[in-house]
């Protein structure tokens, strides 16, 4: 069995994920943010891995995104299992 990997990696890799997205679509955090009904604050704290988002915040950021919530799971997923 794989060990389990830690809540942090997650936290980052989703995190990434975010940014990702956000950056193909020329977003700045700001607007993120605003388009998401979220501080932008709490998106960069999101990028770094220091939030753990709830599923209705990840529904926000999907939405704002133009994607899925499972999209940006999946993409941090296989961030998280690429150690990137």
């Amino acid at each position: 069995m794989a060990p389990k990997p830690s809540p942090r990696t997650l936290e980052l890799a989703f995190g990434l994920a975010v940014r990702q997205h956000r950056e193909r679509m020329q977003l700045s955090q700001e607007e993120l943010g605003f388009r998401a009904d979220l501080h932008r604050t709490y998106i960069s704290m999101l990028e770094r891995g220091q939030r753990c988002p709830s599923l209705a915040t990840i529904a926000k950021l999907a939405r704002a995104l133009e994607t899925k919530g499972s999209a940006l799971v999946i993409a941090s997923e296989k961030l998280q299992a690429s150690g990137s």
